[in-house]
């Protein structure tokens, strides 16, 4: 069984603009659906008739990231010359594409044998929601709207005191001229047998860059702008991954496919003099539809699971985020000098500081992350410049670990919200339900997560690696490695479960332990922070039935007394999440248990629609014949769960890169159920690999090196 996510509804998206509708191509604004810019809704509703009838759908799909087609016929109907007509005589065929603007095309052809006189009848509505309000169901009319036809377009205006957005349709290349009356365009549209009428309508949306530009072609389905050029270099010039299993590969490249769609180009590197700006170094949006936009956690995440797909992948986000890095304080934000933001917006809600994302600082391992992404993108990139350029970043987000990331200097990272509207939970889990006791009483601030001790460890003990071999420093490496391993320390007297066998989810405000068997331990598995004895108490702990659902580990046992298979992070499934604790389980080398997760993720891949894994999807335990049950409202294509696969089989693979030694180690532990890998173009520094790497039946491996570019040495195990 295929198993779509969310609603049957088509979506499609291009930078950091996104469309919703109905299967019908139609817009309701009760409903989570409107073609939006900017954080802004421009269209919340639109509906097609033929006459004063609803065309009937035959089929419809997204047929790429951009664009989609919608294939109607007509029922039994009167024509606008008062003669009867018979259904399914006329096919139209709408497509529509979208950019910096949108492109529909629309397709009437006559199959009766007789000729048809026919009103085409185009309503579109805009209410100017922010994203927030829609994503709430609560959309407010804050400002004025006005609109005007001056007999070749119409526009819409929209303004709340010095916040002004806009939208102007205008038809084009029309076989007949179009009217404008009660809130809709309408074409007369004759036609004789076996003839076509066609039109344009071209949406450009008004914002404070300017007026958009839709794209330019008429049925664009397979892009033919500078941008989607660009995703296709991209694409070309990253890893291709091919296996045994015809589910993972197809897997991959549906992961590739969506990373490369996600890119948004606000943030695309700008050209040094008389250079041009780097192809592979640029921003995912976190998820489509409600998180386009720049987020820290997500972006940084992506980045540490793709540097196997595209090395460069991960300096696009550390500039992006470090030209947002806070230089001072503003409770209202949660911003603290040295913190990476969570998150920008650009809608009526920030613009009037409604709410706080403009940016928002609450995350606190996003922070964390930036150091650790920094370290580990060398490794695979080898740019010195490009680690120059974040160094100061780096610099400044350590110097927040140790002040605003540990407010009273107990040595514990931990996160206390100041925002009147900030996110009480800042770390992963950031539902305000996540963090709860075993008897379901929300934990109290300052919390202190067991997962983001872990990561300072991580971040601290790569950055002293960096400063050792690049920068000489080597005592102030030394002072970085001591604080980690004083941390790590307190990670085993302050966190140890030993009755459960794993660590406490995290420290309440009261310093009590949270005593709810949760996923988080298993991310502090793969941060390496913890000793070998006790990672493989805490692995048989997350594969225990009561966090193993058959699909991946859960988010919480399901004998907590919070636990809800369908809730946001109280017992779903999680894929990015899954493939950390992978990492971590081979990192302690638990080979099978890695598989295991692996496996069933790819299993989920293969019943999720396009074999791409969402967001999230339910907690429910899998039996014969079941197929994974989706969490409404998930993203898909979501960034970091494409970055799941990805870091999946770079796991499997053991790949580990060192790209100033002209390094590649491979340590694989391939399952019996992938015997065989491909990777075609595998980039370490300015050197490059095709490599296979095939599992005999005894389990042992053979690594053949098929092309070889610059200077790269492939050590093995």
């Amino acid at each position: 069984m295929e198993i779509r996510v969310g609603p049957p509804t088509v979506t499609i998206h291009a930078d950091d603009q996104f469309c919703v509708c109905a299967a019908n191509a139609e817009i309701s604004s009760t409903d989570e659906q409107g073609y939006f810019a900017a954080d802004t809704r421009l269209v919340s509703g639109y509906r097609l008739k033929l006459g004063r009838a609803r065309l009937v759908l035959i089929n419809s799909a997204a047929v790429a990231h951009h664009c989609a087609r919608f294939e109607f016929t007509n029922p039994v109907t009167t024509g606008a010359d008062g003669l009867r007509l018979g259904e399914h005589c006329l096919h139209l065929r709408l497509d529509r594409s979208i950019g910096t603007g949108v492109h529909e095309d629309y397709d009437l052809t006559n199959y009766s044998r007789v000729p048809v006189v026919v009103d085409l009848e185009v309503s579109i509505e805009s209410d100017f929601a922010d994203l927030f309000d829609v994503k709430d169901h609560r959309p407010l009319l804050r400002g004025t709207l006005h609109s005007s036809w001056d007999g070749q377009r119409l526009s819409v205006g929209y303004q709340n005191d010095q916040f002004e957005r806009g939208l102007v349709i205008e038809p084009a290349a029309a076989d007949s001229p179009a009217s404008y009356a009660n809130g809709g365009l309408l074409f007369r549209v004759e036609l004789a047998p076996r003839q076509r009428w066609h039109t344009c309508l071209l949406w450009r949306p008004v914002l404070e860059s300017g007026i958009g530009s839709p794209p330019e072609n008429c049925h664009d389905l397979t892009g033919s702008s500078g941008y989607h050029q660009a995703e296709r270099e991209w694409v070309s010039r990253a890893t291709i991954f091919g296996t045994s299993s015809p589910v993972v590969t197809q897997t991959l490249s549906q992961a590739v496919d969506d990373l490369a769609g996600l890119r948004m180009h606000r943030h695309d590197p700008q050209a040094a003099p008389g250079g041009s700006p780097a192809a592979d170094s640029w921003v995912p949006a976190a998820g489509v539809p409600w998180f386009v936009s720049l987020f820290g956690r997500d972006s940084l995440i992506v980045s540490l699971q793709t540097l196997a797909l595209s090395p460069r992948f991960a300096v696009g986000s550390l500039n992006a985020l470090g030209r947002l890095q806070a230089d001072d304080y503003d409770d209202d934000r949660d911003m603290q000098p040295g913190k990476i933001s969570h998150e920008i917006r650009h809608g009526e809600l920030a613009a009037l500081k409604l709410i706080p994302h403009t940016p928002y600082y609450g995350t606190h391992e996003a922070t964390t992350l930036y150091v650790l992404v920094a370290a580990e993108a060398w490794r695979w990139h080898g740019d010195r410049a490009a680690l120059d350029q974040v160094r100061p970043h780096v610099e400044r987000a350590l110097a927040w670990i140790d002040s605003g990331g540990d407010p009273d200097g107990d040595g514990l990272q931990e996160y206390r919200t100041r925002a009147p509207h900030g996110y009480y939970n800042q770390g992963w889990k950031d539902a305000g339900d996540a963090i709860a006791h075993p008897d379901g009483r929300l934990a109290s601030l300052p919390i202190a997560l067991c997962e983001i001790q872990g990561m300072v460890v991580a971040a601290k003990r790569a950055w002293a690696d960096v400063l050792d071999q690049v920068y000489g420093e080597y005592f102030v490496a030394a002072r970085l490695r001591e604080q980690a391993q004083r941390l790590a320390d307190a990670i085993e007297t302050r966190f140890w479960w030993d009755d459960e066998g794993t660590y406490y989810l995290g420290l309440d405000g009261d310093k009590q332990p949270i005593r709810s068997v949760a996923s988080n331990a298993g991310q502090l598995l793969w941060t390496g922070a913890v000793p070998r004895e006790r990672a493989l108490r805490v692995a048989g702990r997350l594969m225990a039935p009561d966090m193993w659902s058959g699909w991946g580990v859960r988010t919480l046992s399901d004998r907590h007394v919070a636990y809800n298979p369908f809730s946001y992070q109280l017992g779903s499934v999680w894929p990015h999440d899954n493939a950390l604790m992978a990492a971590g389980f081979r990192r302690y080398g638990l080979d099978e248990e890695a598989a295991q997760i692996a496996r069933g993720l790819f299993d989920a891949a293969e019943r999720f629609s396009s074999r791409r894994l969402p967001e999230l999807f339910a907690g429910l335990p899998r039996d014969d014949g079941a197929f994974p049950v989706q969490y409404l409202g998930a993203n898909v294509p979501q960034a970091w769960a494409s970055g799941a696969v990805i870091q999946l089989l770079t796991v499997l693979l053991g790949l580990e890169a060192d790209a100033a030694a002209g390094e590649l180690r491979v340590r694989p532990a391939l399952p019996s159920w992938l015997t065989d890998v491909r990777l075609e173009q595998l980039t370490v520094g300015g050197a490059s690999v095709d490599l296979r790497v095939s599992r005999g039946t005894d389990g042992t491996h053979i690594i053949d090196v098929t092309r070889r570019e610059g200077q790269l040495a492939v050590v093995t195990e």
